[in-house]
Parts: C-alpha cells; structure tokens; sequence
C-alpha cells in the first residue's frame, strides 16, 4: 500500500486537530472518550471524572467537536461525547506516513495498517 504525500490543506488540518488537543483538559477528555472506546460518556460523566467546570467542559468540548475529533448524540436532555476514532486513525497515520517514509528507518504500511484496520 502505498501513501501519497499530504497535501498542504491536510496538513493544515491535521494542525488544527494537534492544536485541539494541546490543551491539557482537552487530551484529559479525549484519553477519557477513548478509555470508554464506543459507548463513549455523557458530560455529566466526563465532568465527574476529570473535575472541570460545566462552562469550561462544553468550551473544551466544543474545541474537539470543531475538529471532528469527537462525536456527540442526544439522548434525551444528555450529551453523550465519543472519540471519533477514524479521525484519530487518519492523524495517527498521517505522522507515520510523514516521519518512516523520508528517514527510511521503517516501511509506514505496517504501522497505516495497523490503525486503519484496529476497531
């Protein structure tokens, strides 16, 4: 399998994403959606277990939300937040592609299809 080169308006995305997650509370709130990887939480839940503020989670939750790295569904008056894993597994496959393949250390299609194949 082999993976093109991004192109300047992926990478520009894929920025944005890092940057969504550069804020600590933010990369708390994602470890935490992927801990509970499918049935995702609620925000009353995600509130309990990291501690924050309900004005300042829907701010970070939001964040995430912009950059398509989390999912949310209503459930009657709940939010519930899941990690949207296939955006997780482009990211992640875009730094392999980008790193292995110039250095030459490692071919990246073990790695590529190790996180598009992972459910």
């Amino acid at each position: 399998m082999e993976m093109k080169a991004a192109t300047l308006p992926d990478v520009s995305r894929y920025a944005d994403m890092f940057a969504a997650m550069g804020a600590e509370p933010r990369l708390q709130i994602m470890r935490l959606l992927l801990a509970a990887y499918r049935d995702g939480l609620v925000v009353g839940d995600i509130q309990a277990e990291l501690g924050i503020a309900a004005s300042t989670l829907s701010h970070h939750l939001e964040k995430l939300k912009i950059e398509d790295l989390v999912t949310v569904s209503r459930e009657g008056t709940f939010l519930r937040y899941r990690a949207n894993t296939e955006v997780l597994r482009d990211l992640v496959g875009f730094l392999y592609t980008e790193c292995c393949t110039r250095s030459g250390v490692r071919p990246p299609d073990p790695i590529i299809q190790l996180t598009r194949t992972a459910r």
